[in-house]
């Protein structure tokens, strides 16, 4: 946080020193120099130009050159896309991460082996044989410090490119022969490729080329799974893959084992599934993360970059620092920003709490609450809308839900957690008698907003792309992208001597474009490269101008750079990375080009491209790791088995499956990234829910919600780890607290479960659709199915809160604590109640059916009755204390009189 005293750089540094630290031990990533450096950075600023040209013209490859026509590259169909998108995460991968540090079982062994044999024959030939098998070994496979790629990475590298080429080359063989006679069907090597055909000897001779090109892609996911995100998901892939091939060896005449048990397959048929469709590797989650994913990564690097996540942490410091508990209600806002856009909670974790975490403390609260807070609203992220991470995209995708719906669903529900992240601050505040910080340590609101305000403009961008304009996923987030390239370009250009001549430039240039689309319905670029002339008339020019105004405004920011390329920019304000490596390029070409603002501007556009990519490299090689489960079940028929197995488990019980999906979720969630546990419990559990008549998009984000708690809790609890490690707070006790303070993210998917509504949707025979005003005017429904939920939602947050922290105005006593807990689960969900009690009284042969919508209110009355007597209780209990300590001080006052 950038603050207006000096005071606070001490605990701000070491935060940041503290964070830099655990990042390091948390992730596994090589600090590359020189030139495998820029090697890395070519390849991701290529990964995400591939995908911004995806965004901005699709899957056709041309480009017109004016005067000379058009230039066609070719057209690539969906499939040979995501071969290459996840052929430049698997490069990526290789690139970033070791294969070896040498401290796996094996390499060890091969360590040893020079000193056992140094040990037994001294300094023999023996001794040097060994000593080369470990050199040769190490040189070619292990990066002990991280800092080097191996010859075995680029080898690998290599190989990666044989798939993808053989995809984009063979495509017509897919298509006609392997999807019509199998692999077996398709040609040897020397049929592909004559001049390879001596090769042909051994397996190379024995397997069709598209065959060996599978099992190739299989197995450098897998190697870059186990590289990128642990051995944890290799394993689980890997048990599901056996399964596929050898699952009808389970014995039928076992009760349970008999549900698991498949028909026999050959492993080019599951070889097939895997890579040559879209069941597989190659199936919906990469065909989401072509389409949206990864364009929304970019986003998020883009806005980073320009600075915006410094200024939005500034902001919620300037509104927030001063009021009770201000840090940590700044974080709350401030992390729950940054995990919108980083879909990591983790990463979030890291780079806020380097800033939040210190200030916590310093402010009055314990280490391990203030680790507690940063890790539960940061891990909260990925659920607050505009963007959610990657998980929306999934959602949209699996659902086959507009993203617009998706996001006005999830608004609700978002708030309701922060809401109640907000209470427990205050109340562990008001507890602590913990203040806010000095005016004087913050940066004013008004210059911080003048400086800054323009960062809100993608975000607003954003929103009417999505929600009024509708535009398509990609499509807003490539004009997003688009103007905040633009934006930036305008802040690097602009100061007080050009300001003027920048922004009457970028007026006439709308000005022409306007008056080219009235006068010949195209605009200048347009008409150069021969475009038709329409009528638009002068609304319509005037809107389809606006829409170039970005490129507009870019084209002109750059020129006004280019012709003053060192001039000054006031309000140019990119983050530390962009700066750092502006500086690293000015160091090594000795001259100050990065660093000038045309230089900066260039920095920023690169290195953003080049943090997206490494960025979604984790989540491309996710995604394809993940789409081999679906790809297994589908294969296998294990969902049918699934189905079936759960709800009998369940005995039909929806209270019971519900509690069932959120174990589930939690677990698979530990250690995993959010979209992979999502994939996996949605594949599993996803068909089962909606037979009990819940709204299918309130499935999806009801495993999202859970599957995030495993982020907090206990054994594995990743990002209270990484909390701890900043906090310098004992990890334990820090992921104890950030699971209590995140019990929220269970009461509220629990209480839209039941009560849609809490989603502005409307469920009809178990389909849900957003709320309409015929739906609004039906007062009948509305008031109870809606406003009614809404309202008792926040107030049973408000009580779960309470119960936490266990204070309000004085300490909650043990059963006041449960009778708050009580009532939050009466004024959330009262259908948790409802159902096993008319369960029950069928047991004794009552058959009542006590879930009902009248029923539902009068169990959210009560709840509400049972807060406010707790409250009232507790209120006066508190004045009672007051009384009695404040009753012999006037006596001590007036016996000294």
């Amino acid at each position: 946080m950038t603050t207006n005293t000096s005071d606070t750089s001490g605990p701000d540094s070491g935060g940041t020193d503290a964070a830099d630290q655990v990042f390091e031990e948390i992730d596994n990533r090589r600090s590359l120099t020189g030139a495998p450096l820029i090697a890395v950075a070519i390849v991701g600023i290529a990964f995400s130009a591939f995908q911004l040209w995806l965004g901005a013209r699709g899957f056709v490859f041309e480009f017109t050159i004016p005067g000379a026509g058009t230039v066609r590259l070719g057209a690539l169909a969906s499939l040979q896309i995501r071969a290459i998108h996840v052929n430049f995460a698997l490069v990526m991968a290789f690139l970033l991460f070791p294969g070896s540090t040498g401290s796996g079982v094996l390499t060890r062994q091969i360590g040893a082996l020079p000193a056992v044999a140094r040990d037994r024959f001294g300094d023999s030939p023996v001794t040097r044989v060994a000593e080369g098998v470990k050199g040769s070994v190490w040189w070619l496979f292990v990066d002990e410090e991280s800092t080097r790629i191996a010859p075995s990475d680029l080898v690998l590298i290599l190989l990666s490119t044989f798939p993808t080429a053989y995809y984009v080359t063979q495509y017509d063989e897919v298509t006609d022969v392997i999807r019509i006679r199998g692999l077996g069907g398709a040609g040897a090597l020397g049929d592909v490729v004559p001049w390879l055909s001596p090769l042909e000897v051994g397996f190379l001779a024995e397997y069709s080329l598209a065959y060996l090109m599978g099992v190739l892609a299989i197995l450098l996911v897998l190697e870059a799974t186990r590289r990128a995100l642990g051995l944890l998901l290799t394993v689980l892939v890997s048990l599901f893959l056996l399964y596929a091939k050898y699952g009808y060896l389970l014995p039928r005449d076992v009760p349970v084992l008999r549900t698991f048990a498949t028909s026999e397959l050959r492993w080019g048929q599951i070889v097939q599934n895997l890579w040559y469709t879209v069941e597989g590797i190659l199936g919906v989650p990469v065909g989401v993360s072509v389409r949206f994913i990864y364009i929304f990564i970019l986003f998020g690097a883009f806005l980073e970059m320009s600075g915006a996540g410094k200024w939005f942490i500034d902001l919620a410091y300037s509104i927030t620092g001063t009021r009770k508990g201000g840090p940590a209600k700044a974080s709350v806002v401030a992390s729950g920003f940054m995990g919108m856009l980083s879909g990591s909670s983790v990463a979030n974790t890291v780079t806020t709490g380097a800033l939040t975490i210190p200030l916590m403390k310093r402010s009055g609260y314990s280490p391990e609450f203030s680790g507690a807070v940063e890790s539960s609203v940061s891990s909260g992220g990925q659920i607050l809308p505009p963007v959610m991470g990657a998980a929306a995209f999934l959602i949209v995708e699996y659902t086959g839900t507009p993203f617009r719906d998706v996001v006005i669903a999830a608004t609700l529900p978002a708030i309701a957690f922060f809401f109640g992240m907000w209470v427990m601050v205050h109340f562990e505040a008001a507890k602590r008698d913990i203040g806010g910080l000095a005016r004087s340590e913050l940066l004013d609101m008004g210059p911080h907003m003048r400086r800054g305000w323009f960062y809100l403009v993608p975000l607003g961008l954003l929103l009417y792309y999505l929600v009024i304009a509708r535009l398509s996923v990609g499509r807003a987030g490539w004009l997003t992208i688009v103007a905040t390239v633009a934006l930036i370009s305008m802040v690097a250009a602009y100061n007080e001597r050009t300001g003027s001549y920048l922004v009457g430039s970028i007026a006439a240039g709308y000005a022409l474009f306007a008056a080219s689309l009235f006068t010949a319905g195209a605009t200048p670029i347009d008409l150069l490269y021969g475009a038709e002339t329409v009528d638009l008339g002068a609304a319509g020019a005037l809107r389809e101008a606006l829409t170039s105004l970005p490129t507009i405004a870019a084209a002109i920011s750059v020129a006004f750079l280019l012709a003053d390329p060192r001039g000054e920019a006031p309000l140019l304000d990119l983050d530390d990375d962009v700066v750092n490596a502006a500086a690293w390029v000015d160091e090594r070409v000795g001259r100050e080009i990065a660093s000038s603002r045309a230089g900066q501007f260039g920095s920023f556009v690169l290195k953003a491209m080049d943090s997206g990519a490494k960025t979604a490299t984790i989540v491309v090689v996710a995604v394809a790791a993940a789409g081999i489960i679906p790809g297994v079940i589908g294969i296998t028929g294990l969902g049918g088995s699934l189905r079936a197995l759960i709800i009998s488990v369940s005995g039909g019980s929806l209270v019971l499956l519900l509690i069932l999906a959120a174990v589930a979720a939690v677990i698979v969630g530990m250690g995993m990234p959010t979209t992979v546990m999502y994939i996996i419990i949605v594949v599993l559990l996803g068909p089962v829910l909606p037979e009990f008549g819940i709204a299918i998009l309130a499935v999806h984000l009801f495993v999202l919600y859970l599957g995030l708690m495993a982020d907090v809790t206990p054994p594995v609890m990743v990002a209270a780890y990484a909390a701890a490690g900043i906090a310098k707070s004992d990890p334990f006790d820090t992921g104890k607290q950030a699971f209590l303070l995140s019990l929220n993210k269970i009461l509220v998917p629990f209480a839209f479960v039941f009560s849609p509504g809490i989603l502005l949707i409307r469920t009809t025979e178990g389909q849900g659709s957003v709320l309409t005003g015929a739906d609004v005017a039906d007062l009948g429904f509305f008031l109870p199915e809606v406003v009614v939920p809404i309202l008792a939602t926040f107030a049973g947050v408000y009580a779960l809160g309470v119960a936490i922290i266990g204070y309000y105005q004085a300490d909650v006593r043990p059963g006041s604590r449960a009778s708050l807990v009580a009532a939050a689960v009466l004024l959330s969900v009262p259908g948790m109640v409802l159902l096993p009690a008319s369960a029950a009284l069928g047991l004794v042969g009552v058959d009542a059916s006590l879930y009902t919508v009248t029923n539902d209110v009068a169990a959210r009355a009560v709840g509400a009755a049972i807060l406010v007597v707790a409250l009232v209780r507790n209120r006066r209990r508190a004045r009672g204390e007051e009384t009695e300590t404040t009753a012999p001080e006037e006596s001590a006052d007036a016996a000294a009189q």
